[in-house]
């Protein structure tokens, strides 16, 4: 999936400029594929995130869904850091890996409801996740999960430190 990235990226971003170009707009640098800055490792603490889904795997679903603020948060761990969205019906979890000066990689998985917390990468492939984070702004990042298991081509989580 990883290195399909940028096909999920031009075909959601076509899909939705058609289904809804207007609130694309409105997403700024979180929708704009090349807006990425160095040092892309967000600090640990607590964020508030969104998941942002684009364009649509059979193309008869919405082009563009935008969910609510939820809780998130960035921990340091005997693994590494590791990224958890605390509330809401889909959370993803994964453990952060270094990959140059732009990215780093998240692999992990998704829990559903009242499911206990996601199980790591390669434990359930149906749930698996991979994606990269990104740092968009001073203090904004986004998670990158392109193809996702069912729905759009391309999720995007949006963390922005809360306080």
């Amino acid at each position: 999936r990883l290195r399909r990235t940028e096909a999920a990226w031009g075909l959601a971003l076509e899909q939705a400029r058609r289904g809804s170009s207007e609130r694309l707009r409105g997403l700024g640098d979180l929708a704009d594929a090349d807006a990425r800055l160095s040092d892309p490792t967000p600090p640990v603490g607590d964020y508030r995130c969104r998941l942002v889904r684009l364009g649509s795997q059979d193309g008869a679903g919405p082009a563009l869904v935008s969910g609510e603020w939820s809780r998130c948060r960035i921990e340091a761990t005997a693994q590494g850091l590791r990224f958890s969205k605390l509330s809401g019906t889909q959370r993803p979890a994964g453990l952060l890996f270094p990959e140059d000066e732009r990215h780093m990689v998240l692999l992990g998985g998704l829990a559903l409801a009242s499911e206990p917390p996601a199980s790591r990468y390669g434990r359930n492939p149906a749930r698996d996740l991979a994606g990269r984070v990104e740092r968009i702004a001073a203090e904004r990042w986004r998670i990158v999960l392109p193809w996702p298991q069912a729905g759009a081509n391309l999720d995007l989580i949006e963390l922005i430190p809360a306080g």
